[in-house]
């Protein structure tokens, strides 16, 4: 029986998913996080065998580097930001598209829970085409001003202080030569850094 553990953001696509696994003779789902700083926590207190989580929950995020499991990391194929970085940080990690039909999910989990390798060849080719002038931090910044987050919002999800918040929001208006944060958001949405 293969442990599963399903981070994904959104209760439809997670539940979806989770009916999907568990309909699967060989494989259980046995936790179900929605946000990044409760992944950490379920990785070692469930400790499954491998886990399905959005790449948007580990952006910026410790896990990367860390954990008792292959990650089966889903991202979504316009934004492929960061999948260098996990890809280098992590010897256990398979990456597909967040628009894979399920099947593909279900064989992955699979594959990761066998050692075999799972990476999707459009991805990587795009994350390596990625780069921008953004650091990862201010990237993390970025996405989430993006959603219209608060300095305070940011400060407290990303766990700076909001002085912090603001010099990277200063340096990326910079770096983007933009005058406002939605400028910026603008900027670096049409250049695919985020």
């Amino acid at each position: 029986m293969i442990r599963t553990l399903l981070a994904l953001d959104g209760a439809l696509i997670r539940g979806a998913l989770a009916l999907v696994l568990a309909a699967e003779h060989d494989i259980r789902v046995v936790a179900e996080v929605d946000r990044g700083d409760d992944l950490d926590r379920a990785l070692w207190t469930r400790l499954p065998d491998v886990a399905v989580v959005d790449a948007d929950l580990i952006a910026g995020d410790t896990v990367a580097g860390a954990g008792p499991c292959p990650l089966l990391v889903l991202a979504d194929p316009r934004r492929p930001r960061g999948l260098y970085d996990l890809l280098c940080a992590r010897r256990a990690v398979g990456v597909l598209g967040n628009d894979v039909p399920p099947q593909r999910v279900v064989d992955g989990v699979r594959r990761l829970a066998k050692g075999e390798p799972l990476v999707d060849a459009d991805l990587v080719v795009a994350a390596l085409g990625s780069t921008g002038p953004l650091t990862g931090r201010e990237t993390d910044v970025l996405d989430l001003a993006a959603t219209g987050s608060p300095v305070n919002e940011i400060a407290r999800r990303l766990s700076l202080s909001p002085g912090t918040v603001r010099n990277h929001l200063g340096r990326i208006k910079r770096k983007t030569g933009a005058r406002t944060r939605i400028e910026a958001v603008r900027v670096a949405q049409n250049a695919g850094w985020i």
